[in-house]
């Protein structure tokens, strides 16, 4: 009797399974992208019986055994009929047309693009704005970006860093396709370990990102791109030489290895064996260098079936050598005979990415990232002594999908990290082991007109930061043609690697102290802090020339920071204090920025931004040392009509003004190692200039501070580096004067 009533209870099923088809027409491409095509036409052969696509490119229609052929059309896209002998779920590409009559409007791909559809203030940079300056290295690779800001961290190993909103990097979330990559052990030099000719593009989000990436970003997020095996040249080669002696050489092969994987082999090598002195201070004024960086990379594609996958393994041997220029690291190595240091790293990486769509449901995607890493830098400053083992773990599980309709989407996951340091700071050893297991969730409502939100939240679990709380949040508005006003706020929270982020310390003679001893990590607790951000873009048309403008403010307020105090002195030997922040702490920041394309191939960029950073100290609330408050920047690039077979010329030009900033006091000190209260105001010029001779092969050549301006006295006390008033801190500008470099490209397809 059962099985009769469930015969009775499938029969209208049956039927109305049998009186309607339903499905989804895709888009076909070569981007491995599932786009569904809304507005379709679908409708049976010879009859009246149709219907369109909804916003996803779903469908459904009415069936008839008599109905047989069913017919797909979209303008633009090839007409397809398709048989259906019985009723089933259809899935249908359709191909795009060749031969329409239209009209064909060409425009030149920006080198910088900023969105004003999206929730986050995110703009990509491209490669070919990459190539605009000698970006040997990702660390160099934001000078003619006017959001970033790039330094040298002290007067002797040629460190660059850079901040963001008046911040320095481990504020600023920085990852490798969006793997979290720059932190810990690397956060002082690791930028300078990704070559540039390996990054794709890079895309910047000021304020706080995306709780999908991590609760460690505060200011923002850098994610780098990498060129992929199956797109990138088959042959690539980038060969550099500068004045201060730098040659580098870069090449790229790669192949596929059938129809679903391909290969690449990427070396990058630098070397650096002159000594220069050209402020006859007796120290280097750029260290010696040798660095061999080694990534092989493995590309997986099953678009039939919705996988994509990367492997990425790489190798890194980099070694440096600095100090006084008769230093020689055999007989003087932490001696007082001269004062010298050497930074050896060796650092080894496997990351992997997997992508899965559902071919069925193409809104689904599941999504997994591992990395692991293994970076020991050895290392002495003087004799100061830095030893750091970092072995790193990280996991991360995103599950992709929509509710309803694909304005609202979802992304949900659960991610893994831990982190083994164990470091030698002179005779100290601090050893930590951190763990958290994380789970989030993100909610974006796109209406695809005037309102993009994205809200989202993480809760973690650390070993020793406890369990907390990381909201998120970022909405755009569109309140008329051409505009994107955006709001956001979110919440960061961090370790502080006190030591391997603030390596610049040990090329002084101060006394290194931390003042409080309760705390998980270093006896500090972790650094919380907020940020809160307005941004607003416009485009429009100047003397019918395309333009944009756009004002943003951020500031981030902290709730605990480790203070770095460099403003003390005990007994007329000067100290760095490190201690839990006791009162105010903030960054405010506004920028204005303008592009404008005043004539064909002819593109102006200028900005201008003003700091207010400040801290409070254990003396009292002070401006933070060496971040000007205020900076102008214009670039001006120009390019030649390409001729018939690709020849060209390129013009860049960066100009940089950077007003007076801060210096850390020195009122303790004798009178002939003190320093005025603020530096000069500095500016500085970048030029180059690229002969395009053919698609596959291209010359450049440039200049670097072509004004040369140098920096009185970098380094304070270097006639007596091993007394108590040895500092090579004070850096606010170049050091080296004028530089100029040459290259070439040479590339097959």
């Amino acid at each position: 009797m059962k099985y009769l009533i469930y015969i009775l209870l499938m029969l209208p099923i049956v039927s109305f399974s049998q009186d309607k088809i339903s499905g989804i027409i895709m888009e076909a491409n070569d981007k491995n992208e599932h786009i569904g095509l809304a507005g379709a036409n679908v409708y049976w052969l010879d009859t009246t019986v149709g219907t369109v696509t909804d916003i996803d490119g779903k469908f459904t229609i009415p069936y008839k055994k008599e109905y047989t052929k069913l017919v797909i059309s979209y303008v633009g896209f090839k007409t397809d009929t398709i048989t259906v002998k019985e009723p089933k779920k259809v899935h249908h590409w359709l191909q795009p047309t060749k031969d329409l009559d239209a009209v064909t409007i060409t425009a030149r791909k920006q080198t910088t693009v900023k969105s004003f559809l999206k929730a986050t203030n995110t703009f990509t940079v491209s490669s070919d704005e990459l190539l605009k300056a000698a970006c040997c290295n990702l660390s160099e690779s934001f000078e003619t970006n006017p959001s970033i800001d790039v330094n040298f961290a002290d007067a002797v190993t040629g460190t660059r860093q850079i901040k963001m909103l008046g911040l320095t990097s481990p504020y600023i979330l920085i990852a490798t396709e969006n793997i979290p990559s720059i932190r810990g052990a690397s956060q002082a030099f690791g930028m300078s370990f990704i070559p540039g000719t390996w990054v794709e593009s890079i895309q910047i989000t000021k304020g706080a990102g995306s709780v999908v990436n991590g609760f460690e970003s505060i200011a923002g997020q850098i994610n780098a791109e990498l060129v992929k095996p199956a797109t990138d040249n088959r042959l690539y080669v980038n060969a550099y030489a500068n004045a201060n002696g730098r040659l580098e050489l870069n090449t790229h092969f790669n192949t596929p290895v059938n129809h679903k994987w391909s290969t690449g082999l990427y070396l990058h090598g630098n070397l650096r064996d002159q000594k220069h002195d050209k402020n006859n201070d007796t120290f280097l004024d750029m260290p010696l260098q040798e660095q061999i960086n080694i990534m092989n990379r493995w590309q997986y594609i099953d678009a039939e079936n919705g996988f994509i996958g990367f492997v990425n393994l790489n190798y890194l041997n980099d070694e440096k050598q600095t100090g006084q220029i008769n230093f020689n690291p055999k007989t003087d190595r932490r001696t007082t005979n001269a004062w010298g240091s050497e930074i050896d790293t060796r650092r080894y990486e496997i990351s992997t990415k997997l992508g899965y769509v559902n071919p069925e449901i193409p809104w689904q995607t599941l999504g997994l990232q591992t990395a692991f890493s293994s970076h020991k830098q050895e290392s002495y400053f003087g004799l100061n002594q830095y030893d750091i083992k970092h072995n790193s773990l990280y996991a991360n599980a995103i599950y992709n999908s929509i509710i309803s309709d694909s304005r609202h989407k979802i992304k949900t996951g659960i991610s893994y990290t831990y982190d083994h340091y164990d470091e030698i700071v002179n005779t100290d050893d601090y050893e930590r082991t951190e763990q958290s297991v994380g789970a989030f969730f993100e909610y974006n409502f796109d209406n695809l007109d005037k309102l993009n939100l994205t809200a989202g939240i993480r809760i973690d679990k650390h070993n020793l930061m406890g369990t907390f709380v990381t909201p998120r949040f970022h909405a755009r508005y569109t309140p008329w043609e051409k505009s994107a006003l955006r709001a956001s706020f979110g919440r960061g929270k961090r370790s502080a690697n006190i030591f391997a982020e603030n390596q610049s310390i040990f090329s002084t003679s101060r006394a290194i102290n931390i003042l409080n001893t309760n705390g998980a990590i270093y006896g500090l607790d972790p650094e919380i802090a907020w940020n809160y951000g307005v941004s607003f873009l416009q485009g429009f048309n100047l003397f019918e020339r395309k333009a944009d403008i756009t004002l943003d403010y951020y500031r981030t307020d902290f709730i605990n920071q480790i203070v770095v105090d460099f403003e003390s002195q005990n007994f007329g030997t000067p100290e760095v204090n490190f201690y839990n922040l006791e009162g105010d702490s903030y960054a405010n920041s506004f920028q204005v920025e303008m592009n404008y394309n005043m004539f064909e191939h002819f593109d102006l960029r200028l900005a201008y931004k003003y700091y207010n950073v400040k801290t409070q100290y254990q003396s009292e609330k002070l401006e933070k040392p060496l971040t000007p408050k205020n900076r102008f920047f214009a670039n001006a690039a120009y390019e030649t009509r390409p001729q018939e077979n690709g020849a060209q010329w390129k013009f860049d030009t960066t100009f940089n003004w950077l007003g007076k900033q801060r210096f850390s006091s020195t009122t303790g000190n004798p009178v002939q190692y003190q320093l005025p209260e603020y530096t000069p105001t500095i500016a500085t010029l970048n030029a180059q200039i690229t002969k395009v001779f053919s698609p596959k092969f291209e010359v450049y050549l440039g200049g670097e501070n072509i004004t040369n301006i140098k920096q009185d006295n970098p380094i304070l006390g270097a006639n007596n580096p091993f007394g108590s008033n040895f500092d090579t801190t004070f850096v606010y500008g170049p050091i080296f004067g004028a530089s100029y470099y040459a290259g070439l490209r040479f590339k097959i397809k």
